[in-house]
């Protein structure tokens, strides 16, 4: 397992479209260990292939170390509750700047293991936050484009400050 560089905000391939994985292979299991070992030494809860430069669709998230770690291959949402919530996010890529981001209540999500079996899966406050901001994120979608352009422009402002800094 290698801890990979994080690709930093505004990296243009944090843009672009993830694309499927069609090998489950034992490249595929050394990616997932490595976003897993990239993630806790970040530190963060979840990753994406693109956040280390690897324009496939995966996911690993870490919500609670006793549950472990999670991978999510070919992820996608399938329903999401009316319902709406309020949640601060953040992202790995653009790390010490957060805030608070609109998000269903509730999803289920469909998405392959590491062997390709297909399963699927509903969650609901963190977990669910997760799942949307991470297949965001394979769809191209950094997490600053829910917010409003003048909330944006303030936490680019900052970021750049910091890592100026």
């Amino acid at each position: 397992m290698t801890i990979r560089p994080i690709v930093r905000y505004p990296d243009r391939r944090l843009t672009l479209l993830a694309r499927p994985v069609t090998a489950f292979d034992a490249t595929l299991r050394e990616l997932a260990n490595d976003l897993l070992e990239t993630m806790r030494a970040a530190p963060g809860i979840g990753i994406t292939a693109p956040h280390i430069g690897v324009p496939l669709r995966v996911v690993v998230l870490e919500l609670d170390a006793r549950e472990g770690a999670q991978t999510y291959v070919n992820p996608e949402i399938e329903w999401a509750s009316p319902e709406m919530i309020l949640h601060r996010e953040g992202s790995v890529s653009m790390p010490g700047v957060n805030d608070e981001v609109q998000r269903h209540a509730r999803v289920r999500i469909s998405y392959q293991d590491l062997d390709g079996n297909m399963h699927s899966e509903e969650s609901d406050s963190l977990r669910a936050v997760c799942h949307q901001h991470e297949i965001d994120q394979l769809d191209g979608m950094f997490w600053i484009q829910r917010l409003s352009r003048l909330k944006r422009e303030r936490l680019v402002k900052k970021f750049e400050k910091m890592s100026r800094g």
